[in-house]
């Protein structure tokens, strides 16, 4: 019983900390067709998408779907 409050908490450190994942926002998709085919988005190189679609199979392209315009970080002021 000892070990399950160090896990809680383990688990609620890594819950907070865990940047969010935009998937679907990348590139490169893998194209599968089984029965009305499907398209996974989550690839930011070719060769991401390349490597993974050996163990799946399936085609790669580029993402038809228009990606959401990233975040403008402010670049240090220069005196």
């Amino acid at each position: 019983m000892t070990y399950l409050p160090r896990v809680l908490g383990i688990l609620a450190l890594v819950v907070c900390i865990a940047k969010p994942v935009h998937a679907g926002n990348q590139p490169w998709c893998i194209y599968k067709n089984y029965g009305d085919g499907y398209a996974d988005c989550r690839y930011a190189t070719l060769q991401q998408c390349l490597a993974d679609r050996l163990g799946t199979g399936g085609s790669c392209g580029l993402n038809p779907y228009p990606s959401s315009p990233e975040p403008q970080t402010r670049s240090p002021r220069r005196s």
